[in-house]
């Protein structure tokens, strides 16, 4: 520990939306922690969700008049975001994008922490974050942002092959969903769409949290709501003595990593990962782990071949749970975080 606290972390959740909700569950979850309130812009079916939680809801927006619509439509809202900000020690942006600047001044002049969602980019703060990856680099400090689905799925799979290896060169092609299941205002519907800027944002992503790692990577989308997907190959240093085996037990001893062999289980799509999540009980069916098809791994010398899939809606859930332990530097080793969050949300791998 770095430091005892005596009381539990007040957190507030700044965007009550696809993954607003799920982080307000996470943390409602843990034992060192208090969901203090939950924002949302004005009233919308999404309030009746916070209210029959019990989560306190408050406005966006700290104009009388847009926090006197919730009560006109028989919501009990406490107040505005400042409102909100008073009572918090640390505030998740789960907002929209593009309102990260705006949105960050209002925490300094609150001087509570903050952390953003990876919409944002790394320069709104200077910093990012992955558990596994720069939990230690994140201790303490006024602020950071969480890396996005796809950069987080990357990360629970390179870090531990990069901290056996000492370096790694890594190229990969990130067949991203369309639109999450809930936005109907999105596509392609009917084609494949490439991503035109070389290299796309995600794989150099990775390089904000663990700069080591050598990254580039293309993106197309594709006319799915479930996962994303991503087709890797890495580039092991000579003599980094392992084996198409070794690897796959590396990962299954990685903390939110899934590993299963796709032809035996009958699990060789997307769609039949999140059934699995459904068949499960997992909330939401969301999955929370990345993801390996055991089937799809191969070492050849030393380049690596291998799937993974990610869930985008949930696998930085629990993510945003150990940031704010390390920001409020009450957890200083992120493996026991991640124990303790997992637990508290019935995360488990050896399915």
């Amino acid at each position: 520990m770095c430091g005892q606290r005596m009381s539990k972390i007040k957190v507030a959740i700044n965007g009550f939306g696809t993954i607003g909700k799920r982080v307000a569950d996470a943390v409602d979850a843990q034992d060192d922690m208090e969901l203090v309130g939950v924002t949302k812009t004005g009233p919308s079916f999404g309030c009746d969700l916070a209210v029959k939680k019990g989560f306190p809801l408050y406005c966006t927006f700290d104009e009388p008049d847009r926090i006197a619509r919730f009560a006109d439509q028989g919501y009990v809202c406490s107040g505005g975001l400042s409102d909100l900000l008073a009572i918090t020690d640390v505030v998740v942006d789960c907002s929209p994008g593009k309102t990260g600047a705006e949105n960050l001044a209002k925490y300094q002049a609150a001087g509570v922490k903050y952390m953003f969602q990876g919409g944002e980019k790394h320069t709104l703060t200077g910093r990012s974050y992955t558990s596994s990856a720069n939990h230690a680099e994140n201790l303490n400090v006024e602020g950071t942002r969480v890396v996005s689905c796809n950069t987080t799925g990357l990360s629970r799979t390179l870090v531990p092959l990069y901290d056996h290896c000492g370096s790694l060169k890594v190229e990969c092609t990130m067949i991203r969903r369309a639109a999450d299941p809930g936005d109907s205002g999105k596509g392609p519907i009917n084609a494949i769409k490439p991503v035109l800027k070389v290299p796309s944002h995600h794989g150099p992503d990775v390089m904000t949290v663990k700069p080591e790692i050598e990254i580039n990577s293309l993106a197309v989308a594709v006319p799915t709501t479930i996962m994303h997907t991503h087709a890797i190959t890495a580039d092991l240093p000579p003599g980094h003595g392992l084996t198409t085996e070794s690897i796959l037990d590396m990962w299954r001893e990685t903390p939110r990593v899934i590993v299963m062999h796709g032809a035996d289980n009958r699990i060789t799509t997307t769609a039949e990962v999140m059934e699995m999540a459904r068949d499960i009980g997992r909330k939401w069916g969301d999955l929370h782990e990345i993801f390996v098809w055991e089937d799809g791994v191969s070492l050849q010398g030393d380049r690596l071949y291998y799937f993974q899939a990610i869930h985008q809606e949930s696998d930085v859930i629990p993510e945003n749970v150990d940031c704010i332990r390390a920001l409020m530097g009450t957890e200083s080793d992120w493996q026991t975080s991640v124990a303790k969050t997992d637990a508290a949300i019935d995360i488990y791998y050896n399915l």
